[in-house]
C-alpha cells in the first residue's frame, strides 16, 4: 500500500489508490507546514507532484488530497489559462469528492458540513469556519484554542511566533494588537492560537 494511503480514513483507502493508479503524478507526504495543508506543482520538465502534510486527522487528509487531486486533473485537461480555484476546479473537486460523501467514510457530524463545503468549495479548508471547527474535534489534543473561545484582553501566540492581545470582534474578524510593534492585525474567529499568560 502506498504510504500516503495510511493517513486516509480506512474505508477511503482503496478508492484513493484506484484514483492515482497509472497516473504520472508523484505523491509526497511531508512534515507539517505552517501555511498550508497541501499543494500541487507542475515542474518545467513535465513532472507533477502533490505534496500533503502528515496529519493525524484522516478526514482533513482526505479532503486535502482530493483538493490537490482536482488541481492535477484540471491541469491535465486545461494546462493553460485557468484560475487555480475557478469554476473548472470547483466542478472537478465536487465530482471527485461525491463518491466519498457517505457515512462509511465520514462521521455523521462531519458529513453534512463536508457536503455543504463541496457545493461551493473554498481555496482552503481554513476559509470554511464551520468545517474547520468541526474537523478540529478529530485532531489529536493540543494546547491551542480558537480565538473566539478566548476572552477580550487575552494574550496569545500566533503561528508566526509573535504575541498578540485579543481585542473586539469586527464583523467576522477580531482586532488584535501585536505587543512588540503595537500594530493592529485582524484574525479570523476560528484561527487556532496558543494562549499565553499575561
Amino acid at each position: 500500500m502506498s504510504a500516503f494511503a495510511t493517513y486516509l480514513p480506512f474505508n477511503a483507502r482503496s478508492q484513493c489508490l484506484n484514483l492515482v493508479q497509472n497516473h504520472p503524478v508523484t505523491i509526497r507526504v511531508v512534515n507539517p507546514r505552517r501555511t498550508k495543508h497541501g499543494d500541487f506543482r507542475k515542474f518545467l520538465d513535465g513532472r507533477s507532484q502533490i505534496t500533503l502534510n502528515k496529519m493525524e486527522n484522516p478526514y482533513r487528509f482526505l479532503i486535502t488530497f482530493i483538493h490537490e487531486w482536482a488541481h492535477w486533473l484540471v491541469m491535465k485537461t486545461q494546462p493553460f489559462r485557468t484560475q487555480p480555484h475557478g469554476t473548472l476546479w470547483r466542478q472537478t473537486f465536487k465530482q471527485q469528492m461525491l463518491p466519498f460523501l457517505h457515512d462509511q467514510i465520514f462521521p455523521e457530524d462531519l458529513l453534512r458540513l463536508v457536503a455543504k463545503h463541496v457545493k461551493n468549495p473554498k481555496a482552503t479548508l481554513d476559509a470554511d469556519p464551520s468545517l474547520a471547527i468541526a474537523l478540529k474535534r478529530y485532531d489529536p489534543p493540543n494546547d491551542k484554542s480558537f480565538i473566539f473561545e478566548l476572552e477580550t484582553g487575552t494574550r496569545f501566540k500566533a503561528y508566526n511566533g509573535k504575541i498578540y492581545e485579543l481585542g473586539k470582534l469586527r464583523r467576522t474578524r477580531y482586532v488584535c494588537v501585536e505587543l512588540v510593534t503595537k500594530r493592529t492585525y485582524l484574525f479570523a474567529a476560528h484561527s487556532e492560537v496558543q494562549k499565553v499568560e499575561n
